[in-house]
Formats: structure tokens, C-alpha cells, sequence
């Protein structure tokens, strides 16, 4: 990659530094206390959360199934509304049958399991205590007394500030670096068609064969296609690093070369894999 880089995604991540933090006063020192203090508040918020989603009784939704639904363009003209202008919507009968199948789980779920809920957030708050030790800019971290209070969403207005000017200049690098990405792939004249058969963002692969080929077929669940199988025609491999197999695509850059394409994508998983390849032709179909 020579934009959507590992590195600008990394910086994609890092201009929201300060969202969802507030100043508070005790965020000056450390303070096993507050820290306790903070952490059950915060909890308790989780543990309700996870009882109302448990609780949320999939029988409403049926409530649209034998609806009758008005035309809105009818509804905003004023005009009286006949028979004409309504319908009775009908669910499918498979997703009825789906939604019926979640309802009987259900109605036979165990009690929530407040005990095992504590225990998940509790694994969680302690990856994100290490991960912001260890992802935030470090001369940010080296002021804050309590990585822990920080984590929960409380810091001192020296570090609110600091995180503000940092995910500022974050972002216009991001747009900087994203600014020259689209204008290096308009200036490379690959037609419309042959870049709309790269588009699997979030699609994860399932299948990665090279050889007089590279074929890569993905699951397209996550994504925004159909399509499942991608075909790079007389390859050269430039680059393949890191476990593609599993990993889910999220950027690509096509370049125009003499002889046909040179394609790079970046994958999301551990250590971001990347894959550059110099091909004949592109081609896809849904298997």
C-alpha cells in the first residue's frame, strides 16, 4: 500500500482521542478509591444494559406483520386516503418462522447470569487498560496519574485539551494522506467496471490459491456484494505477508500498469495483512 497504509490506519484511529471523556477533578492523582468508586458506577450502567437487551422479548417483531400501511406521498398531500392508497403488509414465511424460532429460545432462557456479565466486563476494562497504556500517544500517558480512571472516561482538563489538539492534527493528516489517494486513483484510468470488482470491504477470506493463478473466495456476509470469488489473471506476487486467510478486506488501491493492473489490498486481522499483485486482468463471479 502506498496511502491506506497500516500506518494511516492506525492514525484513522486516533482522531477521536478525546470523544466520550470528561474532566474530572479527582483525575489528578491516583486514587484507588475514586477508582472503585467509578468502576461500580460504570458497571452497574453495563450490567443493566446487557438485562434489557437479555430481556428484549423478540415478539415485537411481529407487530408489523397484518399492518395496514398507507402511501406517504398520500399521507402528506392532505387528500382523503382510500382503499387504493393502503396495503396490508405480510411478513414472509421464513421470517416469520425465524423470528417464531427466537422467541421460543426465549421463552425458555435461563435467568441473566449478573455474576458471569461482571466477569466479561471486567476481562474487557482490563484489555482496555492496557490497550490505551500502550496505543495512546506516550507523553499523553505519562500524565495521566490512573490509566484505569482514564479508561473509564475521566481525565484532568490538561489532558482533555492535549487529546483535542492531537486528534485534531490526526485528522488532517488522515485527510491529507486520503486526499492524495483519490486523486492518484482517478489520474490512473482504470475504468469504472474493473474497479467496481474489487469492492469487498469487510468481506473476510475464506480462500486464498495462487499459482498460473490467484484466486481469493470470500465469505461476503459482513459486506456489500455477491460476489465471492475474485480472479487475478497471469499474477506476480509482489507482496503477501501475515495470515490473509481469515482476515476480512478493508482497503484497496488499483493501479494501471502496462500490461494490465497492479492491486493493493489491506486486510483487517492480526499484524494487518497486505497483498500486492500484478495481473493481466480482474475477474469475479458469485460461485
Amino acid at each position: 500500500m502506498k496511502y491506506l497504509t497500516k500506518e494511516w490506519y492506525e492514525l484513522c484511529q486516533q482522531t477521536h482521542l478525546h470523544f466520550g471523556l470528561r474532566v474530572h477533578n479527582g483525575a489528578y492523582e491516583f486514587d484507588e478509591n475514586l477508582f472503585l468508586r467509578l468502576y461500580k458506577k460504570k458497571e452497574k450502567a453495563h450490567v443493566k444494559e446487557e438485562r434489557g437487551m437479555y430481556d428484549l422479548d423478540p415478539r415485537f417483531m411481529l407487530e408489523h406483520d397484518g399492518q395496514v400501511m398507507t402511501r406517504v406521498e398520500k399521507i402528506f398531500s392532505g387528500e382523503e386516503v382510500t382503499e387504493e392508497d393502503q396495503m396490508v403488509f405480510h411478513m414472509p414465511p421464513e421470517e416469520r418462522a425465524h423470528i417464531e424460532k427466537h422467541i421460543a429460545e426465549y421463552d425458555v432462557r435461563p435467568p441473566f447470569d449478573e455474576k458471569k456479565c461482571k466477569e466479561e466486563y471486567k476481562e474487557s476494562m482490563e484489555w482496555n487498560f492496557q490497550y490505551k497504556a500502550e496505543n495512546l500517544p506516550q507523553e499523553i500517558v505519562e500524565q495521566i496519574a490512573d490509566i484505569r480512571v482514564f479508561t473509564l472516561g475521566y481525565c484532568t482538563r490538561e489532558v482533555m485539551l492535549q487529546l483535542k489538539k492531537q486528534s485534531a492534527e490526526n485528522r488532517r493528516e488522515m485527510e491529507r494522506v486520503s486526499t492524495q489517494y483519490r486523486e492518484t486513483m482517478m489520474a490512473q484510468e482504470v475504468p469504472d467496471e474493473i474497479h467496481g470488482r474489487v469492492q469487498y470491504h469487510d468481506c473476510t477470506v475464506t480462500e486464498l490459491l495462487t499459482g498460473d493463478e490467484v484466486v481469493i473466495r470470500f465469505d461476503t456476509r459482513g459486506g456489500f456484494t455477491d460476489i465471492n470469488k475474485l480472479t487475478l489473471v497471469a499474477p506476480e506476487i509482489i507482496k503477501q505477508d501475515g495470515e490473509i486467510v481469515g482476515s476480512y478486506w478493508l482497503y484497496q488501491e488499483l493501479y494501471r500498469i502496462d500490461n494490465g493492473y497492479e492491486l493493493h489490498v489491506l486486510f483487517g486481522g492480526e499484524n494487518m495483512p497486505e497483498l500486492i499483485v500484478r495481473c493481466a486482468d480482474i475477474l469475479v463471479e458469485e460461485e
